[in-house]
């Protein structure tokens, strides 16, 4: 059978169409694992897709337990009116399964940054005010300049930039510090993203109890008045008891431990959360009121720029030819240096560690009139060790990422749609 025929055959089995959330209204869970978990029964759509033009990558989906693969897939129709439609489809996909999120949790917490500067507005504060952090604790550093940025200051504004464009980890744990664990937390659960624990800064090994404690920080004026200080802030929330451990062992000091590693306090936040935060900030009236970011429309705007903006084309901070176009755009692009096709853009969040790799994107293609929402996650770490520095990224990670968004994006363009999607709404003003 052809590949076009393979679409058509595949388009009247959809699993879970909702316009407000994801997989609300599936069938009844299916058989648990032996791990006891429910599950909710897997889109045919998704599932023979890529197992139909899987090739090399069979042994993946085969052993998706294994590899811990999970896959969120969004078709979006749009009516007459360009108001889109969404229907959700999903492979392997499970709440319970544990990854680690990595980088990917930069993307809600960058929208909870901007969250709260919406509520220091009243000071004359917005994201571009430069930000000093300060210490009171021990395990804390300092900022009070950013030669990166174009006026040498570090702001929310230049954070954001810098995660978005190279998924910079001290701008998230800036972020981090002027938010507060506490304060992440409890927000992400107010939102009903309940399966968040945002609990550590990123790239630094610091205890539990200084990434409980975050640092003072004090926002000025051109001047270098102080609009609005904040001081440190300790956060007392009680974190899940539930126990993950992960692998066969682990390198420490140089030392191998042959004991699975303990996942338990780490950053954790389900794939179905990630692409539904996603899709808060790139359709808000698609999702429920309480599931948004209340960020003004020009921040909105500023984010999703920034998720789209290739490093090539940024001026501040200005990247050389060592980061390439494609080194945060995993699905569709894997991790491969060519130049993307301008007419394509990818609105993401990425992040790898541990061996775990996951992307989080928003696919548009300008010339063929296609878009679609896509999450993947996948572990790379055959030999089953943690911090060895040894993980399979090169030999499945990157290919498979690529594979998949490549499955999905030939999907696209081969589907039938009744009214094809304006645009422009998507595109951005790049600064080059």
């Amino acid at each position: 059978m052809k590949f076009h025929q393979i679409i058509k055959s595949l388009l009247p089995v959809i699993c879970c169409s909702s316009a407000t959330g994801l997989w609300t209204g599936c069938a009844s869970p299916r058989n648990s694992r032996a791990s006891g978990r429910a599950e909710q029964p897997e889109s045919l759509v998704l599932k023979n897709l890529l197992e139909q033009n899987s090739g090399a990558f069979d042994t993946i989906l085969k052993n998706a337990d294994t590899f811990r693969v999970q896959v969120l897939y969004t078709q979006i129709d749009r009516k007459k009116n360009n108001k889109p439609v969404f229907t959700h489809h999903h492979f392997n996909a499970d709440r319970q399964l544990y990854f680690y999120p990595a980088s990917t949790v930069k993307l809600p917490i960058a929208l909870l940054a901007l969250e709260k500067l919406e509520q220091l507005k009243k000071f004359g504060i917005d994201r571009n005010t430069a930000m000093i952090t300060e210490t009171n604790y021990s395990g804390q550093t300092a900022v009070y300049n950013d030669p990166t940025a174009n006026d040498g200051k570090p702001s929310i504004a230049h954070y954001i930039k810098k995660i978005f464009l190279v998924s910079n980890n001290d701008a998230f744990n800036r972020l981090y510090e002027f938010l507060g664990q506490e304060y992440i937390n409890k927000a992400l659960r107010k939102k009903s993203y309940n399966s968040s624990r945002i609990s550590h800064r990123l790239s630094i090994d610091l205890p539990e109890i200084e990434n409980r404690h975050t640092n003072p920080v004090k926002l000025l004026n051109d001047t270098g008045s102080v609009l609005y200080q904040q001081n440190g802030q300790s956060s007392t929330l009680k974190f899940s008891a539930q126990k993950v451990f992960i692998g066969r062992g682990y390198m420490k000091d140089q030392k191998l431990i042959h004991e699975p590693f303990d996942f338990s306090t780490k950053n954790e936040i389900s794939l179905a959360d990630l692409h539904l935060v996603l899709q808060s900030v790139l359709f808000p009236g698609s999702v429920r009121k309480k599931q948004r970011f209340k960020i003004s429309e020009d921040d909105r705007r500023f984010v999703l720029q920034y998720m789209s903006q290739y490093p090539s084309e940024a001026l501040y901070p200005q990247y050389d030819s060592s980061v390439w176009d494609a080194s945060g755009k995993l699905l569709l692009w894997g991790f491969q240096k060519a130049a993307i096709p301008k007419h394509i853009r990818i609105f993401n969040k990425v992040g790898g560690a541990y061996g775990f790799l996951t992307d989080v994107a928003y696919v548009v293609d300008f010339e063929k009139k296609i878009e679609f929402i896509v999450s993947a996650t996948i572990y790379c770490n055959t030999d089953g060790i943690i911090n060895d520095d040894r993980y399979d990224y090169e030999k499945y990670g990157f290919s498979f990422m690529k594979y998949v968004g490549q499955v999905l994006y030939d999907y696209e363009v081969s589907r039938d749609r009744k009214h094809l999607p304006d645009l422009t709404e998507f595109k951005m003003v790049y600064e080059k």
